[in-house]
């Protein structure tokens, strides 16, 4: 309902044509692969492939389509991370539909937009995790054992308790749950 909305309302504007619409992270690479759009929105978390996997995989193909992150989470480390990938906009949803368009606008002219409200967070406190540690600990999180997670990574289960181990460390968890309790809440995973 909401990417139908979101289709239709900028539809209405006279120099923005929708050229398509995706449900999961895969349709949004595919759908940019055939259809070549000036710009991608795409939320953070998708079916498939998340929104911030997307705007890393166009960046690595040298797409010239441009993402914009629309979503819900308005953390510095979802920012950070997102900026990191490739996005050349943020925004939340809950802004009017015009900021959104102008924000269509300005990507597609080469300039980067970001929600004001979140431009002075986004450079407070660094995620201090590696991207390995946080693959590890975003498994974890998720109730996978610690045999799962090596073999998922190709890693040796000794290697795992060692990332979860500085993971934990580095953000004071008493244990791999509240460590990814901690990472998720700062937008770190």
């Amino acid at each position: 309902m909401v990417l139908g909305a979101l289709a239709a309302l900028l539809g209405i504007e006279d120099d923005i044509v929708v050229v398509g619409q995706a449900h999961n992270g895969q349709q949004a690479l595919d759908a940019v692969a055939s259809e070549k759009p000036d710009v991608l929105i795409t939320d953070i978390e998708m079916p498939e492939i998340s929104g911030l996997d997307v705007a890393a995989e166009l960046k690595r193909q040298r797409s010239t389509t441009r993402t914009i992150i629309l979503t819900t989470f308005a953390r510095a480390g979802y920012l950070r991370r997102a900026l990191d990938a490739g996005a050349s906009g943020y925004l939340l949803k809950d802004k009017p539909a015009k900021e959104l368009a102008d924000a269509v606008r300005r990507v597609h002219q080469g300039l980067r937009v970001i929600d004001p409200e979140l431009v002075a967070e986004a450079w407070g406190e660094a995620d201090p995790l590696t991207d390995r540690e946080r693959q590890v600990v975003r498994l974890a999180g998720e109730g996978v054992a610690g045999v799962d997670i090596a073999e998922k990574l190709g890693l040796s289960e000794g290697t795992v308790r060692n990332y979860l181990s500085e993971a934990m460390s580095k953000l004071g968890a008493n244990n791999r749950v509240e460590a990814a309790r901690i990472a998720r809440a700062k937008g770190w995973l």
